[in-house]
């Protein structure tokens, strides 16, 4: 298998490794599957070497994400910041998984830039900052997930990687390549993927937790977005999603209810940009998704204060719902060229 990462970076990692004793893995605010996975698989490996490890969300997780094995120790941020502040506090190490900035982790963020300690990036999102102590960024690998498994390989083989280590990269590998419909060209992906297997994980009992363990609301809530809220522009190939908060009241959200709602205008003949925007307390999320050749990063990082890859990123605004939206029909007519062309 490819190495993709410099063997003087990994063997600084596995000094590091050596040196300390406690450490902390956080991940982005609103974390998906790939941010779970690939959170749990490192913790895991570093467990197996000793290291006293809590995982650490910005906010709440999805409770189709609550079967792999330590999710349950997961500490959420917003629902006990001094208990969290305290474990970063005694951590010798901080490691960042599937974000590559600390502003993805909102207030989180700002409490760990006045830490003085180490903190280890392993993402693989475009345009990463310079100011971790070591970086394992790689933007064509398929998740985070990939990566850790990639990492742990490098450091030591599969002797550390269980059942559960595998079953929590293999969660993040398959989500955030949308069960290998994307982002999966590399062949060496599905050795990977071959290789996990022979951990004795249950595929087929993964792909039901993710994909079929939804509510009745949260059924009903994509019906509406379907029927009553997707917007279609054919003149810019473009088609998009907008929920209000008294909406997502109505059909009882609960986090990660609307994943994957991006998704599906793209499976419109002829759209190559979908958005979906969802109303928040103080700002207004917006989740970005393409085909072919058009950049959403480009897209997001210019208008929406955002940023992510290619084909898959998402942003922000400040203002109102109605606001955002209009923003966003105007600002496509400077894109018409190459939406029509894509």
């Amino acid at each position: 298998m490819t190495q993709i990462f410099d063997r003087t970076l990994l063997d600084k990692l596995n000094a590091l490794l050596k040196s300390i004793k406690k450490a902390v893995v956080i991940t982005h605010v609103n974390p998906d599957g790939d941010a779970i996975g690939s959170s749990l698989g490192w913790a895991y490996y570093l467990c197996k070497n000793n290291i006293e490890t809590t995982v650490i969300t910005p906010n709440r997780f999805p409770e189709f994400l609550k079967w792999m094995e330590g999710s349950n120790d997961i500490k959420v941020y917003y629902d006990g910041r001094k208990q969290v502040e305290q474990i970063i506090s005694e951590a010798d190490a901080i490691f960042c998984l599937d974000f590559n900035t600390l502003n993805r982790i909102d207030d989180l963020g700002k409490y760990i830039e006045s830490m003085n300690k180490p903190m280890i990036l392993i993402d693989h999102h475009l345009e990463p900052a310079s100011y971790f102590y070591l970086s394992f960024s790689y933007i064509p690998a398929s998740s985070t997930a990939e990566l850790v498994y990639r990492i742990i390989m490098e450091l030591s083989g599969t002797k550390n990687i269980d059942t559960s280590a595998a079953e929590a990269i293999y969660a993040g590998i398959v989500t955030d390549t949308g069960m290998f419909s994307h982002s999966c060209a590399n062949p060496e992906l599905f050795i990977i993927v071959a290789n996990l297997m022979e951990c004795n994980i249950d595929k087929d009992k993964i792909h039901t937790l993710i994909y079929d363990n939804f509510t009745v609301d949260r059924m009903m809530l994509l019906g509406y977005s379907l029927n009553e809220r997707m917007v279609v522009l054919p003149e810019y190939r473009t088609a998009y999603i907008y929920l209000t908060c008294v909406e997502l009241d109505k059909y009882k959200f609960q986090p990660g209810d609307t994943e994957g709602f991006v998704n599906y205008p793209l499976s419109i003949k002829n759209i190559v940009l979908s958005a979906f925007f969802v109303e928040g307390v103080n700002h207004i999320k917006i989740s970005f998704r393409s085909r072919g050749e058009f950049s959403v990063n480009k897209l997001a990082r210019e208008h929406f204060n955002g940023g992510g890859h290619k084909n898959a990123s998402g942003g922000r605004t400040l203002l109102t719902l109605n606001e955002t939206v209009k923003l966003f029909e105007t600002v496509l007519e400077n894109y018409k060229d190459e939406l029509l062309e894509n």
